[in-house]
Protein backbone atom coordinates (compact mmCIF):
# COMPACT_ATOMS: atom_id res chain seq x y z
CA UNK A 1 0.00 0.00 0.00
CA UNK A 2 1.21 3.56 -0.40
CA UNK A 3 -0.15 7.08 -0.53
CA UNK A 4 -0.20 9.31 -3.44
CA UNK A 5 -1.30 13.25 -3.02
CA UNK A 6 -3.07 14.23 -6.05
CA UNK A 7 -5.07 16.95 -7.12
CA UNK A 8 -4.87 17.99 -3.16
CA UNK A 9 -6.84 14.66 -2.14
CA UNK A 10 -5.90 11.60 -1.18
CA UNK A 11 -5.22 8.23 -3.46
CA UNK A 12 -5.09 4.63 -1.69
CA UNK A 13 -4.08 2.34 -4.17
CA UNK A 14 -3.94 -1.70 -4.00
CA UNK A 15 -3.06 -4.53 -5.77
CA UNK A 16 -3.98 -8.01 -5.21
CA UNK A 17 -3.34 -11.10 -7.27
CA UNK A 18 -6.80 -13.80 -8.42
CA UNK A 19 -7.37 -16.08 -11.50
CA UNK A 20 -9.48 -15.88 -13.85
CA UNK A 21 -10.97 -18.52 -15.96
CA UNK A 22 -11.04 -19.48 -20.20
CA UNK A 23 -12.63 -22.69 -20.35
CA UNK A 24 -10.22 -25.12 -18.80
CA UNK A 25 -7.75 -22.42 -18.65
CA UNK A 26 -6.76 -20.21 -16.09
CA UNK A 27 -4.99 -16.48 -16.04
CA UNK A 28 -3.75 -14.25 -13.69
CA UNK A 29 -5.93 -11.52 -13.03
CA UNK A 30 -4.38 -8.37 -10.91
CA UNK A 31 -7.26 -6.37 -8.81
CA UNK A 32 -6.36 -3.22 -8.76
CA UNK A 33 -8.21 -0.60 -6.20
CA UNK A 34 -7.88 2.72 -6.15
CA UNK A 35 -9.63 4.67 -3.32
CA UNK A 36 -9.96 8.36 -4.34
CA UNK A 37 -11.52 11.81 -2.91
CA UNK A 38 -14.98 12.23 -4.53
CA UNK A 39 -18.56 11.44 -4.53
CA UNK A 40 -19.15 7.85 -2.89
CA UNK A 41 -19.17 5.30 -5.20
CA UNK A 42 -17.85 1.74 -6.64
CA UNK A 43 -17.17 1.04 -10.29
CA UNK A 44 -15.59 -2.15 -11.51
CA UNK A 45 -14.08 -1.78 -14.85
CA UNK A 46 -11.98 -4.38 -16.60
CA UNK A 47 -14.59 -6.47 -18.73
CA UNK A 48 -16.37 -7.50 -16.13
CA UNK A 49 -20.08 -9.71 -16.21
CA UNK A 50 -23.11 -9.12 -14.34
CA UNK A 51 -22.02 -11.74 -11.78
CA UNK A 52 -18.59 -10.05 -10.95
CA UNK A 53 -20.57 -6.10 -11.16
CA UNK A 54 -22.91 -7.49 -8.27
CA UNK A 55 -19.71 -7.94 -6.21
CA UNK A 56 -19.43 -4.59 -5.39
CA UNK A 57 -22.76 -5.27 -2.79
CA UNK A 58 -21.49 -8.16 -1.66
CA UNK A 59 -18.29 -6.86 -0.59
CA UNK A 60 -19.76 -3.89 0.89
CA UNK A 61 -21.70 -5.75 3.25
CA UNK A 62 -19.59 -8.26 3.99
CA UNK A 63 -17.10 -5.35 5.35
CA UNK A 64 -19.38 -3.60 7.08
CA UNK A 65 -21.06 -6.79 8.81
CA UNK A 66 -17.42 -8.07 9.80
CA UNK A 67 -16.59 -5.29 11.95
CA UNK A 68 -15.23 -2.74 9.42
CA UNK A 69 -15.97 0.10 8.04
CA UNK A 70 -16.50 0.82 4.03
CA UNK A 71 -13.83 3.02 2.72
CA UNK A 72 -15.33 6.54 1.90
CA UNK A 73 -14.46 8.25 -1.28
CA UNK A 74 -14.46 6.98 -5.28
CA UNK A 75 -13.58 3.72 -5.56
CA UNK A 76 -12.55 2.09 -8.78
CA UNK A 77 -11.98 -1.70 -9.59
CA UNK A 78 -9.85 -2.60 -11.96
CA UNK A 79 -9.20 -5.90 -13.24
CA UNK A 80 -6.33 -6.75 -15.58
CA UNK A 81 -6.22 -7.74 -17.81
CA UNK A 82 -8.71 -5.67 -19.34
CA UNK A 83 -9.49 -7.02 -22.80
CA UNK A 84 -10.15 -10.75 -21.57
CA UNK A 85 -14.03 -10.73 -19.94
CA UNK A 86 -13.67 -11.93 -15.85
CA UNK A 87 -17.00 -13.83 -14.78
CA UNK A 88 -18.35 -15.34 -11.79
CA UNK A 89 -18.03 -14.23 -8.22
CA UNK A 90 -14.43 -15.50 -7.62
CA UNK A 91 -13.12 -11.71 -7.05
CA UNK A 92 -15.49 -10.83 -4.46
CA UNK A 93 -12.46 -11.85 -1.68
CA UNK A 94 -9.75 -10.07 -3.98
CA UNK A 95 -11.64 -6.90 -4.12
CA UNK A 96 -12.79 -6.90 -0.32
CA UNK A 97 -9.31 -7.51 0.19
CA UNK A 98 -7.64 -4.49 -1.59
CA UNK A 99 -10.30 -2.62 -0.13
CA UNK A 100 -8.81 -3.35 3.15
CA UNK A 101 -5.54 -2.70 1.96
CA UNK A 102 -6.09 0.37 0.36
CA UNK A 103 -7.83 1.91 3.34
CA UNK A 104 -5.35 0.65 5.91
CA UNK A 105 -6.82 -2.02 7.78
CA UNK A 106 -4.07 -4.38 6.79
CA UNK A 107 -0.47 -3.19 8.66
CA UNK A 108 1.91 -4.24 6.30
CA UNK A 109 2.11 -5.97 2.55
CA UNK A 110 2.00 -9.54 3.29
CA UNK A 111 -1.14 -9.40 1.04
CA UNK A 112 1.06 -8.93 -1.78
CA UNK A 113 2.07 -12.53 -1.47
CA UNK A 114 -1.19 -14.42 -1.59
CA UNK A 115 -3.66 -15.32 -4.35
CA UNK A 116 -7.08 -14.81 -3.31
CA UNK A 117 -10.37 -17.22 -4.77
CA UNK A 118 -13.45 -16.73 -3.12
CA UNK A 119 -17.26 -15.63 -3.09
CA UNK A 120 -18.78 -13.80 -0.14
CA UNK A 121 -21.18 -13.93 1.96
CA UNK A 122 -23.27 -10.58 3.29
CA UNK A 123 -21.99 -11.87 7.12
CA UNK A 124 -18.12 -11.82 5.53
CA UNK A 125 -18.24 -16.26 4.91
CA UNK A 126 -15.92 -17.30 2.11
CA UNK A 127 -17.83 -19.36 0.01
CA UNK A 128 -16.74 -21.91 -2.31
CA UNK A 129 -16.50 -21.03 -6.25
CA UNK A 130 -16.06 -23.31 -9.50
CA UNK A 131 -12.76 -23.79 -11.28
CA UNK A 132 -10.71 -23.81 -8.27
CA UNK A 133 -8.63 -26.51 -9.44
CA UNK A 134 -7.70 -25.13 -13.21
CA UNK A 135 -7.36 -22.10 -11.30
CA UNK A 136 -5.04 -23.30 -8.16
CA UNK A 137 -2.62 -24.64 -11.32
CA UNK A 138 -2.80 -21.69 -13.23
CA UNK A 139 -1.74 -19.57 -9.85
CA UNK A 140 1.41 -21.74 -9.29
CA UNK A 141 3.27 -20.27 -11.99
CA UNK A 142 3.49 -17.12 -9.93
CA UNK A 143 7.07 -17.50 -9.05
CA UNK A 144 6.37 -15.41 -5.82
CA UNK A 145 3.25 -16.50 -4.69
CA UNK A 146 3.80 -17.86 -0.87
CA UNK A 147 0.32 -19.29 -1.60
CA UNK A 148 -3.71 -19.09 -2.17
CA UNK A 149 -6.56 -18.50 0.29
CA UNK A 150 -9.53 -20.25 -0.49
CA UNK A 151 -12.77 -21.13 1.24
CA UNK A 152 -12.56 -24.36 3.63
CA UNK A 153 -15.36 -25.87 1.43
CA UNK A 154 -12.32 -25.40 -1.82
CA UNK A 155 -9.77 -26.48 0.25
CA UNK A 156 -9.38 -29.77 -0.53
CA UNK A 157 -9.36 -29.39 -4.40
CA UNK A 158 -6.89 -26.73 -4.02
CA UNK A 159 -4.76 -28.76 -2.26
CA UNK A 160 -4.46 -31.59 -5.11
CA UNK A 161 -2.17 -29.23 -6.52
CA UNK A 162 0.63 -29.35 -3.91
CA UNK A 163 3.04 -27.72 -5.72
CA UNK A 164 1.71 -23.87 -4.14
CA UNK A 165 0.39 -23.88 -0.24
CA UNK A 166 -3.46 -23.82 0.10
CA UNK A 167 -4.82 -21.56 3.40
CA UNK A 168 -8.70 -22.21 3.70
CA UNK A 169 -9.94 -19.31 5.57
CA UNK A 170 -13.45 -18.83 7.29
CA UNK A 171 -14.23 -15.23 6.96
CA UNK A 172 -12.89 -11.52 6.41
CA UNK A 173 -12.03 -11.02 9.78
CA UNK A 174 -9.93 -14.22 9.79
CA UNK A 175 -8.33 -13.32 6.85
CA UNK A 176 -7.41 -9.69 8.50
CA UNK A 177 -6.19 -11.62 11.35
CA UNK A 178 -4.34 -13.75 9.48
CA UNK A 179 -2.71 -11.00 7.26
CA UNK A 180 -1.45 -9.06 10.22
CA UNK A 181 0.12 -11.82 11.54
CA UNK A 182 -2.61 -12.00 14.67
CA UNK A 183 -3.54 -15.63 14.05
CA UNK A 184 -2.02 -18.44 12.04
CA UNK A 185 -3.51 -20.63 9.71
CA UNK A 186 -1.95 -23.85 8.92
CA UNK A 187 -1.56 -25.00 5.06
CA UNK A 188 -4.18 -27.46 4.06
CA UNK A 189 -2.91 -31.20 2.47
CA UNK A 190 -4.65 -33.73 1.12
CA UNK A 191 -3.76 -37.41 1.04
CA UNK A 192 -4.11 -37.77 -2.62
CA UNK A 193 -3.57 -42.17 -2.53
CA UNK A 194 -6.11 -42.45 -0.69
CA UNK A 195 -8.14 -40.18 -2.68
CA UNK A 196 -7.07 -42.25 -5.04
CA UNK A 197 -8.04 -45.50 -3.84
CA UNK A 198 -11.51 -44.66 -2.65
CA UNK A 199 -14.43 -46.28 -5.25
CA UNK A 200 -17.64 -44.37 -5.67
CA UNK A 201 -19.44 -46.42 -7.84
CA UNK A 202 -21.99 -48.68 -6.62
CA UNK A 203 -20.96 -52.08 -6.18
CA UNK A 204 -24.28 -54.05 -6.38
CA UNK A 205 -23.98 -53.83 -10.50
CA UNK A 206 -21.86 -57.29 -11.11
CA UNK A 207 -21.32 -58.35 -14.62
CA UNK A 208 -21.93 -61.90 -12.52
CA UNK A 209 -25.19 -61.21 -12.16
CA UNK A 210 -25.68 -60.90 -16.03
CA UNK A 211 -27.17 -64.35 -17.43
CA UNK A 212 -26.16 -65.54 -20.87
CA UNK A 213 -25.31 -62.20 -23.30
CA UNK A 214 -21.82 -63.67 -23.51
CA UNK A 215 -21.19 -62.40 -26.82
CA UNK A 216 -22.20 -58.82 -25.50
CA UNK A 217 -20.21 -58.96 -22.30
CA UNK A 218 -16.78 -60.28 -25.12
CA UNK A 219 -17.92 -57.56 -26.64
CA UNK A 220 -17.62 -55.23 -23.80
CA UNK A 221 -14.42 -56.19 -22.75
CA UNK A 222 -13.02 -55.69 -25.28
CA UNK A 223 -13.98 -52.45 -25.36
CA UNK A 224 -12.97 -51.07 -22.03
CA UNK A 225 -10.05 -52.78 -22.84
CA UNK A 226 -9.34 -50.98 -25.44
CA UNK A 227 -11.08 -48.01 -25.25
CA UNK A 228 -13.12 -48.68 -27.83
CA UNK A 229 -16.46 -47.02 -28.90
CA UNK A 230 -19.51 -49.74 -29.50
CA UNK A 231 -22.59 -49.80 -30.62
CA UNK A 232 -25.53 -52.33 -29.43
CA UNK A 233 -29.05 -53.36 -31.78
CA UNK A 234 -31.38 -55.38 -29.66
CA UNK A 235 -34.97 -55.65 -29.38
CA UNK A 236 -36.65 -53.90 -26.44
CA UNK A 237 -35.45 -55.55 -22.53
CA UNK A 238 -32.90 -57.39 -24.21
CA UNK A 239 -30.39 -56.21 -21.82
CA UNK A 240 -28.99 -53.19 -23.84
CA UNK A 241 -28.50 -50.84 -21.14
CA UNK A 242 -28.14 -52.93 -18.14
CA UNK A 243 -24.54 -53.96 -19.69
CA UNK A 244 -24.34 -50.55 -20.32
CA UNK A 245 -24.54 -49.68 -16.86
CA UNK A 246 -22.00 -52.49 -15.74
CA UNK A 247 -19.39 -51.69 -17.93
CA UNK A 248 -18.32 -49.13 -15.41
CA UNK A 249 -17.50 -51.90 -13.15
CA UNK A 250 -15.30 -53.50 -15.45
CA UNK A 251 -13.19 -50.12 -16.77
CA UNK A 252 -9.62 -49.76 -15.69
CA UNK A 253 -8.52 -47.40 -12.99
CA UNK A 254 -7.45 -43.80 -13.75
CA UNK A 255 -4.21 -42.95 -13.52
CA UNK A 256 -3.99 -39.53 -11.20
CA UNK A 257 -3.23 -37.79 -14.63
CA UNK A 258 -6.48 -38.63 -15.72
CA UNK A 259 -8.03 -37.75 -12.55
CA UNK A 260 -6.56 -34.27 -12.63
CA UNK A 261 -8.24 -33.75 -16.48
CA UNK A 262 -11.25 -34.99 -15.23
CA UNK A 263 -11.84 -33.49 -12.23
CA UNK A 264 -11.01 -30.36 -13.66
CA UNK A 265 -13.65 -30.35 -16.08
CA UNK A 266 -16.31 -31.05 -13.42
CA UNK A 267 -14.79 -28.20 -11.66
CA UNK A 268 -15.32 -25.36 -14.29
CA UNK A 269 -19.03 -26.92 -14.64
CA UNK A 270 -19.71 -26.88 -11.34
CA UNK A 271 -20.51 -30.13 -10.37
CA UNK A 272 -17.69 -31.47 -7.84
CA UNK A 273 -18.95 -31.48 -4.24
CA UNK A 274 -16.94 -30.47 -1.10
CA UNK A 275 -16.61 -33.90 -0.12
CA UNK A 276 -15.54 -34.97 -3.66
CA UNK A 277 -12.99 -32.98 -4.17
CA UNK A 278 -11.17 -35.20 -6.61
CA UNK A 279 -12.88 -37.88 -9.23
CA UNK A 280 -11.85 -41.07 -8.39
CA UNK A 281 -14.07 -42.94 -11.25
CA UNK A 282 -14.29 -43.31 -14.91
CA UNK A 283 -17.15 -40.76 -15.98
CA UNK A 284 -20.19 -42.11 -16.92
CA UNK A 285 -22.88 -39.56 -18.63
CA UNK A 286 -26.20 -40.92 -19.81
CA UNK A 287 -27.96 -37.70 -21.38
CA UNK A 288 -31.70 -37.84 -22.57
CA UNK A 289 -32.17 -37.95 -26.37
CA UNK A 290 -33.99 -34.80 -25.73
CA UNK A 291 -30.39 -33.57 -25.19
CA UNK A 292 -29.59 -30.05 -27.52
CA UNK A 293 -26.22 -29.66 -29.58
CA UNK A 294 -24.93 -27.17 -27.45
CA UNK A 295 -25.93 -29.40 -24.63
CA UNK A 296 -23.70 -32.37 -26.23
CA UNK A 297 -20.69 -30.50 -27.49
CA UNK A 298 -20.77 -27.54 -24.45
CA UNK A 299 -21.73 -24.08 -25.49
CA UNK A 300 -23.83 -21.22 -24.25
CA UNK A 301 -22.73 -17.87 -23.02
CA UNK A 302 -19.49 -18.62 -20.86
CA UNK A 303 -18.97 -21.84 -23.42
CA UNK A 304 -19.14 -24.08 -20.56
CA UNK A 305 -18.33 -28.34 -21.50
CA UNK A 306 -20.96 -30.39 -22.84
CA UNK A 307 -21.91 -34.31 -22.14
CA UNK A 308 -18.88 -35.17 -24.50
CA UNK A 309 -16.38 -33.52 -22.65
CA UNK A 310 -17.88 -34.66 -19.18
CA UNK A 311 -17.40 -38.14 -20.48
CA UNK A 312 -13.80 -37.59 -20.98
CA UNK A 313 -11.71 -40.88 -19.97
CA UNK A 314 -15.11 -42.16 -18.98
CA UNK A 315 -18.17 -43.36 -20.83
CA UNK A 316 -20.63 -41.82 -22.83
CA UNK A 317 -23.73 -43.84 -23.15
CA UNK A 318 -26.47 -42.64 -25.51
CA UNK A 319 -29.58 -44.71 -25.10
CA UNK A 320 -32.33 -45.05 -28.08
CA UNK A 321 -29.49 -43.65 -30.18
CA UNK A 322 -31.95 -42.55 -33.36
CA UNK A 323 -33.71 -41.04 -31.54
CA UNK A 324 -31.22 -38.33 -30.90
CA UNK A 325 -31.36 -35.15 -33.22
CA UNK A 326 -29.67 -35.27 -36.25
CA UNK A 327 -27.46 -32.69 -35.70
CA UNK A 328 -26.52 -33.81 -32.25
CA UNK A 329 -25.67 -37.06 -33.26
CA UNK A 330 -23.36 -35.39 -36.11
CA UNK A 331 -21.69 -33.00 -33.52
CA UNK A 332 -20.13 -36.38 -31.98
CA UNK A 333 -18.17 -37.15 -35.47
CA UNK A 334 -14.98 -34.52 -34.69
CA UNK A 335 -14.32 -35.68 -31.13
CA UNK A 336 -14.75 -39.42 -31.82
CA UNK A 337 -12.16 -38.66 -34.67
CA UNK A 338 -9.74 -35.92 -32.61
CA UNK A 339 -10.69 -36.87 -28.95
CA UNK A 340 -10.96 -33.16 -28.49
CA UNK A 341 -14.23 -30.72 -29.19
CA UNK A 342 -13.39 -26.90 -29.91
CA UNK A 343 -16.66 -24.71 -29.57
CA UNK A 344 -16.20 -21.00 -31.78
CA UNK A 345 -18.66 -18.26 -31.09
CA UNK A 346 -18.60 -14.80 -31.13
CA UNK A 347 -16.93 -14.08 -27.53
CA UNK A 348 -14.10 -16.50 -28.26
CA UNK A 349 -12.74 -19.95 -28.38
CA UNK A 350 -12.98 -22.53 -26.65
CA UNK A 351 -11.04 -26.63 -26.83
CA UNK A 352 -12.54 -28.99 -24.60
CA UNK A 353 -10.66 -32.09 -24.15
CA UNK A 354 -13.21 -35.09 -25.21
CA UNK A 355 -11.45 -38.80 -24.88
CA UNK A 356 -14.48 -40.40 -24.25
CA UNK A 357 -15.74 -44.41 -25.23
CA UNK A 358 -19.05 -43.73 -26.58
CA UNK A 359 -21.81 -46.94 -25.86
CA UNK A 360 -24.90 -46.38 -27.95
CA UNK A 361 -27.70 -48.92 -27.88
CA UNK A 362 -30.42 -48.75 -30.43
CA UNK A 363 -33.88 -51.10 -31.50
CA UNK A 364 -33.54 -52.37 -35.30
CA UNK A 365 -36.65 -50.88 -35.97
CA UNK A 366 -39.21 -48.50 -34.77
CA UNK A 367 -41.54 -50.98 -33.16
CA UNK A 368 -38.09 -52.62 -32.38
CA UNK A 369 -38.92 -56.31 -33.29
CA UNK A 370 -37.56 -56.65 -36.67
CA UNK A 371 -35.70 -59.92 -36.78
CA UNK A 372 -36.76 -61.01 -33.04
CA UNK A 373 -37.71 -64.58 -32.82
CA UNK A 374 -40.24 -63.70 -30.16
CA UNK A 375 -42.72 -61.14 -31.74
CA UNK A 376 -43.53 -59.99 -35.35
CA UNK A 377 -42.20 -56.46 -36.70
CA UNK A 378 -45.14 -54.34 -37.21
CA UNK A 379 -43.12 -51.86 -39.30
CA UNK A 380 -43.20 -51.43 -43.14
CA UNK A 381 -39.86 -51.51 -45.02
CA UNK A 382 -40.05 -48.22 -45.84
CA UNK A 383 -39.53 -47.53 -41.90
CA UNK A 384 -37.41 -49.34 -41.10
CA UNK A 385 -35.48 -48.06 -43.48
CA UNK A 386 -35.87 -44.55 -42.37
CA UNK A 387 -35.54 -45.39 -38.46
CA UNK A 388 -32.04 -46.94 -39.87
CA UNK A 389 -31.29 -43.90 -41.57
CA UNK A 390 -31.03 -41.77 -38.67
CA UNK A 391 -27.57 -43.00 -37.93
CA UNK A 392 -25.32 -41.66 -40.54
CA UNK A 393 -22.99 -43.80 -42.22
CA UNK A 394 -19.55 -41.67 -41.45
CA UNK A 395 -20.73 -41.79 -37.84
CA UNK A 396 -21.33 -45.65 -37.77
CA UNK A 397 -18.05 -45.81 -39.46
CA UNK A 398 -16.34 -44.41 -36.36
CA UNK A 399 -17.93 -47.14 -34.04
CA UNK A 400 -15.43 -50.26 -33.58
CA UNK A 401 -17.64 -52.65 -32.27
CA UNK A 402 -21.09 -53.57 -33.75
CA UNK A 403 -23.07 -56.31 -31.67
CA UNK A 404 -26.48 -57.79 -31.78
CA UNK A 405 -27.84 -58.44 -28.83
CA UNK A 406 -30.76 -60.93 -28.68
CA UNK A 407 -33.44 -61.80 -25.98
CA UNK A 408 -32.16 -64.11 -22.72
CA UNK A 409 -33.28 -68.01 -23.80
CA UNK A 410 -35.20 -69.33 -20.80
CA UNK A 411 -32.44 -71.96 -20.31
CA UNK A 412 -30.09 -69.08 -19.70
CA UNK A 413 -32.29 -67.48 -16.90
CA UNK A 414 -32.66 -70.23 -15.33
CA UNK A 415 -29.03 -71.30 -15.09
CA UNK A 416 -27.12 -71.58 -11.71
CA UNK A 417 -23.97 -71.30 -12.54
CA UNK A 418 -22.32 -67.90 -11.97
CA UNK A 419 -20.58 -65.75 -14.71
CA UNK A 420 -17.48 -64.44 -14.34
CA UNK A 421 -17.52 -61.30 -11.87
CA UNK A 422 -16.77 -57.48 -12.85
CA UNK A 423 -13.38 -58.24 -10.78
CA UNK A 424 -12.13 -60.91 -12.53
CA UNK A 425 -13.13 -59.23 -16.19
CA UNK A 426 -11.31 -56.02 -14.67
CA UNK A 427 -7.94 -57.83 -13.64
CA UNK A 428 -7.95 -58.76 -17.61
CA UNK A 429 -8.59 -55.48 -18.35
CA UNK A 430 -6.09 -54.21 -16.23
CA UNK A 431 -3.54 -56.38 -17.77
CA UNK A 432 -4.49 -55.14 -21.16
CA UNK A 433 -4.42 -51.28 -20.52
CA UNK A 434 -0.54 -52.11 -18.75
CA UNK A 435 0.83 -53.20 -21.96
CA UNK A 436 -0.97 -50.03 -23.81
CA UNK A 437 0.78 -48.37 -21.65
CA UNK A 438 4.37 -49.70 -22.34
CA UNK A 439 3.69 -49.30 -25.90
CA UNK A 440 2.75 -46.31 -25.99
CA UNK A 441 4.59 -44.47 -23.66
CA UNK A 442 5.80 -41.05 -24.40
CA UNK A 443 3.50 -40.73 -27.60
CA UNK A 444 0.62 -39.05 -26.01
CA UNK A 445 -1.58 -42.06 -27.09
CA UNK A 446 -3.42 -43.63 -24.20
CA UNK A 447 -5.08 -46.92 -25.77
CA UNK A 448 -5.20 -49.00 -28.62
CA UNK A 449 -8.50 -46.81 -29.96
CA UNK A 450 -6.31 -43.53 -30.36
CA UNK A 451 -3.84 -45.22 -32.36
CA UNK A 452 -2.80 -42.82 -35.40
CA UNK A 453 -2.23 -44.24 -38.57
CA UNK A 454 1.63 -44.57 -38.08
CA UNK A 455 1.00 -46.37 -34.93
CA UNK A 456 -0.99 -49.07 -36.92
CA UNK A 457 1.29 -49.34 -39.01
CA UNK A 458 3.90 -50.31 -36.49
CA UNK A 459 1.94 -52.00 -33.93
CA UNK A 460 -0.62 -54.11 -35.96
CA UNK A 461 0.96 -56.08 -38.82
CA UNK A 462 -0.41 -58.58 -39.94
CA UNK A 463 0.61 -61.50 -42.51
CA UNK A 464 0.12 -65.05 -43.95
CA UNK A 465 -3.41 -66.39 -43.03
CA UNK A 466 -4.50 -63.39 -40.95
CA UNK A 467 -3.59 -60.69 -43.79
CA UNK A 468 -5.98 -62.89 -46.98
CA UNK A 469 -8.88 -63.04 -44.28
CA UNK A 470 -8.74 -59.14 -43.33
CA UNK A 471 -8.46 -58.94 -47.33
CA UNK A 472 -11.01 -61.25 -48.05
CA UNK A 473 -13.12 -59.22 -45.58
CA UNK A 474 -12.14 -55.40 -46.84
CA UNK A 475 -13.79 -56.67 -50.38
CA UNK A 476 -16.71 -58.44 -49.21
CA UNK A 477 -17.58 -55.76 -46.69
CA UNK A 478 -17.14 -53.12 -48.67
CA UNK A 479 -15.04 -51.63 -45.65
CA UNK A 480 -13.78 -48.01 -46.13
CA UNK A 481 -10.42 -46.82 -44.81
CA UNK A 482 -11.32 -46.07 -41.55
CA UNK A 483 -13.44 -49.05 -40.74
CA UNK A 484 -10.31 -51.78 -41.99
CA UNK A 485 -7.66 -49.08 -39.01
CA UNK A 486 -10.62 -49.92 -37.01
CA UNK A 487 -10.78 -53.55 -37.51
CA UNK A 488 -7.25 -53.70 -36.91
CA UNK A 489 -7.26 -51.97 -33.41
CA UNK A 490 -9.81 -53.99 -32.41
CA UNK A 491 -7.73 -56.95 -33.31
CA UNK A 492 -5.13 -55.74 -31.48
CA UNK A 493 -7.16 -55.40 -28.42
CA UNK A 494 -7.99 -58.71 -28.61
CA UNK A 495 -4.36 -60.33 -28.49
CA UNK A 496 -3.37 -57.65 -25.98
CA UNK A 497 -6.38 -59.65 -23.91
CA UNK A 498 -5.05 -62.89 -24.55
CA UNK A 499 -1.14 -61.51 -23.86
CA UNK A 500 0.16 -62.13 -27.54
CA UNK A 501 2.56 -59.81 -28.99
CA UNK A 502 1.40 -60.63 -32.70
CA UNK A 503 -2.21 -60.14 -34.13
CA UNK A 504 -3.31 -64.20 -35.45
CA UNK A 505 -5.93 -64.96 -38.28
CA UNK A 506 -8.56 -65.74 -35.16
CA UNK A 507 -8.34 -61.99 -33.65
CA UNK A 508 -8.77 -60.94 -37.32
CA UNK A 509 -11.76 -62.93 -37.45
CA UNK A 510 -13.23 -62.17 -34.01
CA UNK A 511 -12.96 -58.28 -34.89
CA UNK A 512 -14.74 -59.07 -38.02
CA UNK A 513 -17.48 -59.95 -36.39
CA UNK A 514 -17.30 -56.86 -34.92
CA UNK A 515 -18.45 -55.03 -38.06
CA UNK A 516 -22.03 -56.36 -38.47
CA UNK A 517 -23.84 -53.25 -39.04
CA UNK A 518 -21.40 -52.83 -42.29
CA UNK A 519 -23.24 -56.09 -43.47
CA UNK A 520 -26.90 -55.61 -42.87
CA UNK A 521 -27.08 -51.88 -43.04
Amino acid sequence: MFDVVFGGGMVLLAVVRSVGMFGLEGFIVDVEVDISSGLPGLDIVGLPTAAVKESKERVRAALRNSGMEFPLGHITVNLAPADQRKEGPVFDLPIAVGLMAASGRLINDDYKKFVYLGELSLDGTVRGVTGILPSVMAAQEISDAAGIIVSAENADEAALVDTIPVFPAKNLGHIADFLNGQVKIDRHTVDIQALIREKTTPSHEDMADVQGHFKAKRALEIAAAGGHNLIMIGPPGSGKTMLARRLAQITPQMSFEEALESTKIYSVSGLLTSDLPLLTDRPFRSPHHSVSKAGMIGGGTFLKPGEISLSHNGVLFMDEFPEYNKDTLESLRQPMEDGRVCISRVTGRVEYPARMMLVAAMNPCPCGYYGDDSRECTCTPMQIVRYKGRVSGPLLDRIDIHIEVSRVKYQELQESKRSESSAEIRQRIENARLTQRKRFAGTGTHSNAGMSSREIRMYCQVDGQAAALLKGAFEKLHLSARAYSRVLKVARTIADLQENEKIRREHIAEAIQYRSMDRIY
